[in-house]
């Protein structure tokens, strides 16, 4: 079942945004130019496409207006939204810099509509477990695709410096042609370092948690020292760990595992003491001894607390290492290419980089909430979701 969204006002204001496109004219310098000299012989921007891009937002935000069914809905949207904003950064290209108002007026225009998609899509409830799926995957995608389209949209049209901020497309073309070097900078930085800092880490916090939990004098002395630890800075610990474990992996690996063990620690004697009162009196009234209660009671119920901390450790995980490597490294690691790259002005390689560890962090936190939801079924959380 989809329930039915208020008027679209987006789409009242896209309409508002391309009549006053239409009413300041051209959309780039250059294609004003073209009008007082055209035998430049020059391939000016925008020249027969302007009134297409106007006219597939005007479309689509008349066609939102009419209150079509949501897919309908999202599909006159995606269409109009996408198509128009296309055009734009296909006409703005080699002429970056000369965008004026109706360009930015048609960008924010195709936004709203974009908006707007989303937010249909959001609003459906479909039956089928696959559609759910779906839905989940299209409206995030969506999301990010509109931040990447303002990115590239405004760089160019605005005429900022590559130094200061590269646009997508060129950020794409550098991973395209760069995938040797990015694949052994994250062999190093992602499949050494973090992931034995991370098991390392996660696991000795969790068996300390436990001996914490078992012995009162371990409780009352680890966790103050643990919120004290939690506090050290990075770039203090990395110089440090460097000289003791050397330039190699092992070194960032000894990073990753003191920033990951203290939040093990703390969530998961946290979630030992989640169980209710109740719950124990009755595991006692069952005969059961410590190791029962805390195998088929406690460890349950602290299975929440122990997944937030390995999600929170799988970022803590990727930063630590990369920071580290900022101290000495062999000439392979993400954190090496950061640093060097930034000192040659090859910004687009920096960004490249910062690209592929975002997309490794969310596919790490991906796994990891997914074992939490197989793991957890029974927990509210994951029940109402």
């Amino acid at each position: 079942m989809t329930a039915r969204l208020k008027p679209s006002w987006q789409a009242a204001l896209a309409l508002l945004l391309v009549v006053i496109a239409l009413v300041l004219g051209a959309m780039t310098q250059p294609e004003a130019d073209a009008f007082a000299s055209p035998a430049a012989g020059v391939a000016y921007p925008y020249l027969g496409t302007k009134s297409v891009i106007l006219g597939l937002i005007g479309l689509a935000a008349l066609g939102s207006m009419l209150r079509l069914r949501p897919l309908a809905e999202a599909l006159v949207l995606f269409v109009g939204a996408h198509g128009a904003a296309w055009l734009l950064l296909a006409g703005i290209g080699g002429f970056e810099g000369t965008a004026k108002a109706p360009y930015y007026c048609a960008l924010t225009a195709a936004w709203l509509l974009g908006w707007r998609c989303v937010a249909v899509l959001s609003s459906m409830r479909p039956a089928e477990r696959w559609e759910r799926l779906a839905l989940n995957l299209v409206v995030p995608a969506l999301f990010g695709a509109w931040l990447l389209i303002l990115w590239e949209a405004v760089v160019r049209g605005a005429g900022i410096p590559f130094i200061l901020l590269p646009p997508p497309s060129a950020i794409g073309a550098r991973i395209v042609n760069s995938l040797p070097i990015l694949g052994e900078d994250v062999r190093q930085t992602i499949f050494k370092a973090v992931l034995v800092g991370y098991v390392v880490g996660c696991a000795a916090g969790f068996v300390v948690a436990i001996l914490a939990d078992r012995f009162l004098f371990l409780r009352r002395g680890l966790i103050p020292i643990g919120n004290l630890v939690s506090a050290l800075p990075i770039i203090g610990v990395a110089p440090i760990m460097v000289m003791w474990f050397g330039f190699d992996w092992q070194s960032k690996a000894a990073v990753v595992i003191i920033m990951t063990f203290f939040p093990m620690l703390v969530n998961t004697v946290a979630g030992l003491a989640a169980s209710s009162h109740m719950e124990r009196d009755l595991m006692r009234t069952y005969a059961s001894s410590y190791w029962q209660t805390l195998f088929k009671l406690r460890l349950p119920a602290a299975g929440p607390f122990i997944f937030n901390a390995l999600k929170i450790n799988s970022t803590l995980a990727l930063i630590g290492a990369i920071v580290a490597e900022f101290f000495g490294t062999p000439v392979v690691g993400m954190g090496f290419r950061i640093s060097t790259e930034v000192g040659r002005m090859n910004i687009d390689m920096v960004w490249a980089e910062i690209a592929v560890a975002a997309l490794a962090g969310s596919v790490f936190y991906g796994v990891v909430a997914l074992l939490e939801r197989a793991a957890t079924f029974w927990h509210p959380s994951i029940r109402g979701g």
